[in-house]
């Protein structure tokens, strides 16, 4: 198995891919930040600071619960690492406490945001509230309507949401008009919610996210004896609770790391998201990675059921990553994430967010041994996706 380093070189590039390609209005904007984030990523006051609002605030650690019945019918040990117990309902709090803390060091007081599935705008309007900081999140109007639910607490929050009503109106539009709007308000704070977008962003939030591997290695040590398991998996599509899942095992070649992508209603369907398979290398969004586009090199629609997933892209971490084959990508439609998502919910009791039930799936197409210990990283609630399940 390859060993890969978890970090970007000095030019934010992980192997071939990553790096700032940004225009020059933007250049001043990315070079303060990754002076800023150098500057406070080892300061113990910050980090301190950083953990105390974790724990007392956000309700870290999560829990990592044994699931006997996936056990049971897959014949191993399988862990949920609960993202979904945290505040606001996933894993995407995380990185929004730790961005606006480094905002407030830099002097910042307006924050622009842009959201798929809703999780990561709530949770930036939760933070921004809390630390007293404008909160401007710009969303596909497909995502609106889809994520009615996460829309009004953003709103109820303070929050104003912006709808992206260009292209596909869903994560990829908006993130778009994201980053038109902080071209043309250079003093305001971009705060990307995934491990993708213009070097330092990637190593950013898989900085903040690295939480969720560092607690998984210290409860499965108490759990089992072993702070690692066999596998890790998790879903992605920009992927920052997979970044956050993989990044204190990247350099243990024991550990197999899982990617699950959404291949929306198959891969040959044409209406799919599953970019380490269908995408090619290129730049989007600031970075060079892989992407879904066409001989043209212009960007292809993705369709997931899931709005978070919705992404024709990947951060450049998951394409070196896999690429190298340190991790293995694996494809689950819509339909599977459903069924996996209503088992848990019958089974366990837990309503995953159909982000997190493309993960739950992928445990139907992995080899698994009696012996091993699976950690599937819960990245996310249901509530949000309760309409599409009714559906």
């Amino acid at each position: 198995m390859t060993k890969i380093a978890s970090l970007p070189d000095e030019m934010g590039f992980y192997g071939d891919f990553g790096g700032a390609y940004v225009p020059e209005l933007l250049r001043p904007n990315v070079e303060e930040l990754a002076l800023a984030f150098k500057e406070k990523k080892n300061d113990p006051v910050f980090h301190s600071t950083y953990i105390s609002m974790l724990e007392d605030y956000v309700g870290r650690p999560t829990p990592l619960y044994l699931s006997e019945k996936l056990s049971t019918k897959h014949d191993c040990t399988i862990y949920l690492k609960r993202e979904d117990l945290n505040h606001t309902g996933a894993h995407k709090i995380n990185n929004a406490i730790g961005q606006i803390l480094l905002a407030k060091s830099m002097g910042k007081t307006q924050i622009v945001a842009e959201t798929g599935a809703g999780q990561h705008g709530v949770a930036t309007a939760t933070a921004c509230a809390l630390m007293d900081m404008e909160c401007i999140v710009f969303m596909g109007e497909i995502d609106i309507e889809r994520q009615a639910p996460n829309v009004q607490r953003m709103e109820f929050l303070g929050a104003k949401v912006v709808p992206a009503t260009s292209g596909s109106k869903t994560l990829k539009d908006a993130t778009n008009e994201a980053i038109r709007y902080w071209i043309n308000h250079p003093d305001a704070y971009y705060l990307i919610g995934s491990v993708v977008g213009p070097h330092p962003y990637p190593e950013i939030v898989a900085h903040f996210q690295s939480i969720i591997s560092k607690e998984i290695q210290e409860q499965l040590k108490k759990k089992t004896g072993k702070s690692s398991p066999s596998k890790v998996i998790a879903c992605v599509g920009g992927g920052s609770n997979a970044a956050g899942a993989f990044f204190h095992f990247y350099d243990e070649e024991n550990v197999e790391l899982i990617a699950v992508e959404a291949a929306g209603h198959g891969l040959k369907s044409g209406k799919s998201a599953a970019t380490s398979i269908l995408g090619t290398p290129g730049v989007l969004h600031g970075s060079m990675t892989l992407l879904m586009q066409d001989e043209f090199g212009q960007v292809t629609e993705p369709h997931s059921i899931s709005a978070g997933l919705d992404y024709p892209g990947i951060g450049p971490l998951h394409a070196y990553s896999i690429d190298s084959g340190r991790t293995k990508s694996i494809p689950v439609t819509d339909q599977e994430a459903l069924i996996a998502a209503q088992e848990l919910t019958k089974s366990e009791g837990i309503i995953p967010a159909l982000e997190s039930a493309h993960a739950l799936a992928a445990l139907n197409s992995v080899e698994l041994e009696p012996s091993d210990i699976v950690v599937v990283n819960l990245s996310g609630r249901g509530d949000k996706d309760l309409s599409t399940y009714l559906k």
